[in-house]
């Protein structure tokens, strides 16, 4: 990750920046205007691959608990878009959805995870929604409480925050905060020592 970051970096300095003029008439400087198109394409990069990283070293411990399940799709056979939904990892009957964070606010994204829910069910399988990180935003967390509602109608799952952590340490036996837990502190360490 940090080479594309420091890549992208690179690559910002031949940009067209003719809209640093928008910046200005807000009152932003051209070296502010620098650096916020800077954190800004970091952040972007950042959150792409740290929700990447955790959704995929949550599906390895599901999948080193159980070696017959993985990522599969069904068919919406409630509309047209999607074609098809995604299913994280198949655990036996448990359609597993891993959310590292979930940040929308916006209405189609309900309509979507409740057609996507529905599907699921309808294809015989127990919807179970793991989100690691909880909102911050007030309309985030509104609709994270539609989509818990959404998940009990059909007698599925939702589990956020820490109880998220603890469904996968129960379902696969690894604990994964405790895991990513020392391999931060590790690095933490490693810098303090450099």
């Amino acid at each position: 990750m940090g080479e594309k970051i420091i890549a992208r970096k690179e690559e910002m300095k031949k940009d067209d920046n003719s809209h640093y003029l928008i910046y200005r008439v807000l009152g932003i400087s051209n070296n502010e205007g620098m650096l916020i198109d800077k954190y800004q394409n970091t952040g972007r990069f950042l959150y792409k691959y740290a929700g990447s990283f955790l959704e995929e070293a949550a599906s390895l411990c599901l999948f080193f608990a159980n070696s017959q399940g993985g990522k599969t799709t069904v068919e919406n056979t409630e509309g047209i878009k999607p074609k098809t939904f995604e299913i994280d990892f198949l655990n036996g009957n448990d359609a597993v959805e891993l959310k590292w964070r979930d940040a929308t606010t916006d209405g189609d994204h309900i309509t979507k995870e409740h057609t996507r829910v529905m599907v699921i069910k309808k294809h015989g399988y127990n919807p179970i929604r793991v989100m690691f990180y909880y909102p911050q935003r007030e309309q985030a967390i509104k609709i994270q409480k539609t989509l818990k509602t959404i998940y009990s109608a059909v007698d599925g799952e939702y589990y956020s925050g820490d109880d998220a952590w603890d469904y996968i340490t129960k379902i696969s036996g690894y604990d994964l905060k405790l895991i990513l837990t020392e391999i931060a502190e590790r690095r933490d360490n490693e810098k303090t020592n450099n």
